[in-house]
């Protein structure tokens, strides 16, 4: 009996109608008009084009009538005689730093700011990022705040906050001794600013950490203690042997992250480089030699050049020389052909948030680059280092991610502090239809 009424109610769930379904709402189609646009990947700005973007997706750039004629209902918007350029990408950021010119600027912010405060403070850090015209960074660590990073990077992306396009590395990485917070009495276990990990397979086992809580990146620290050697080179103190450096790499590498290594010194990008890291960060130190080893195993670099001029006085001792010895070096790796590898990284965090990180394009190009060359260092280079083919150039097919400023930056590259309009994925988050 039970199975007849059984067979009897599935027939009738069977012939039941099922309910028809409402169509998928079409994608938003916006129409954006530029008067001049910097694609990411020509060599000259071209006039009087046209942006079709359907959802968050840039599918039609060309002259203004071509690409109009395929609008149809699009919403418009009018930038004007505003240029108009790719979202710009900055690789190396601290949205949870607020700024540390002096040892005690960052022992105050781990030992009086609670974990909860300086994320609260990040999220105004990834919103000003955004604003100024960063649509996406590369956090190269929370210095203390633990796997905060990622709990920013998910309030952005679950549309809590607003924010750039989030690459996070969490805690970096750092043996005993050698990394703040120190000198502090021996009785007190103090806060520290990194993961501690001594030992090859300790630290496989912090890189597996850092990956299963959510980081993109893993970083490490190859060196500290800067100083001139009789050559005048810039040297420093490896932090780790080499086969704890190879040990981090290897592991991250074979769970499909890559690593960025903090090396100023000559002998910390060295040990770095042999250990077959992605990404070189400060760099200083760098000479042709080793910039010749970056080109053959396309390691990239990301100079930060404005902290190391914004820290120096307050640091003294050999950081205003090292901003000297960096400014010839990077004119140097220039000539020498690095410029595919030298992406836009600014150490935002290690100066305030309140500091416009675009002020790094006005030194690459002092230093020896022209602006469109570092126009691109900040957008199709950066797209590369992230691994991200959707980023960094404004064609079809690649992500709605789009700014414009109200002058020519290849006559006046300070025009990149001065970003009037922001979109991220199709959605604008800066200027308004009309605005010039």
């Amino acid at each position: 009996m039970r199975r007849t009424f059984l067979m009897a109610a599935a027939t009738l769930v069977a012939a039941a109608p099922v309910p028809a379904q409402a169509p998928a709402a079409a994608p938003k189609r916006v129409l954006i008009l530029a008067g001049h646009l910097i694609d990411g990947t020509s060599d000259k700005a071209r006039d009087n084009q046209a942006i079709l973007i359907e959802g968050d997706s840039i599918v039609a750039v060309g002259p203004r009538a071509e690409v109009e004629s395929r609008a149809g209902g699009a919403e418009r918007i009018d930038l004007g005689t505003m240029t108009v350029l790719p979202g710009l990408i900055d690789n190396h950021t601290h949205i949870l730093l607020q700024g540390d010119i002096t040892a005690q600027d960052y022992d105050d912010q781990l030992l009086k700011e609670s974990i909860p405060y300086r994320t609260i403070r990040a999220t105004m850090a990834v919103r000003t990022a955004l604003e100024n015209g960063f649509t996406a960074l590369r956090d190269l660590e929370t210095e203390g705040a633990m796997y905060a990073d990622v709990d920013v990077k998910r309030a952005i992306n679950r549309g809590v906050i607003p924010g750039p396009r989030m690459f996070v590395s969490t805690r970096a990485l750092a043996p005993t001794g050698m990394y703040p917070l120190l000198g502090y009495s021996w009785e007190l276990r103090m806060p520290q600013g990194v993961q501690i990990t001594d030992g090859p397979e300790d630290l496989r086992k912090a890189v597996r950490e850092q990956v299963g809580n959510g980081a993109d990146w893993i970083k490490f620290y190859a060196d500290r203690r800067y100083f001139i050697a009789p050559d005048g080179r810039l040297r420093s103190w490896v932090n780790y042997t080499d086969a704890e450096m190879q040990a981090i790499v290897q592991e991250a590498h074979r769970l499909g992250k890559k690593v960025a290594a903090h090396a100023i010194g000559w002998d910390g990008i060295d040990a770095a480089l042999r250990a077959g890291v992605n990404s070189i960060e400060h760099g200083d130190g760098l000479t042709p030699d080793l910039v010749d080893r970056m080109k053959s195993q396309q390691v990239y670099w990301c100079p930060t050049i404005y902290v190391g001029a914004y820290v120096a006085e307050g640091r003294g001792g050999i950081w205003p020389r090292m901003v000297e010895i960096e400014k010839a070096n990077f004119g140097e790796a220039v000539k020498r052909g690095l410029l595919p590898f030298i992406a836009y990284g600014t150490d935002a965090g290690g100066y305030a948030w309140s500091e416009n990180q675009a002020k790094e394009f006005a030194y690459m190009v002092r230093y020896g680059m022209t602006p469109m060359q570092a126009i691109t260092s900040a957008t199709a280079t950066g797209a590369r280092l992230l691994d991200q083919p959707r980023l960094g150039r404004i064609m079809p097919g690649k992500l709605a991610d789009i700014v414009a400023v109200r002058g020519d930056p290849l006559s006046d590259i300070t025009e990149l502090e001065r970003v009037g309009f922001v979109m991220k994925g199709g959605t604008v988050y800066k200027g308004v239809s009309g605005e010039r």
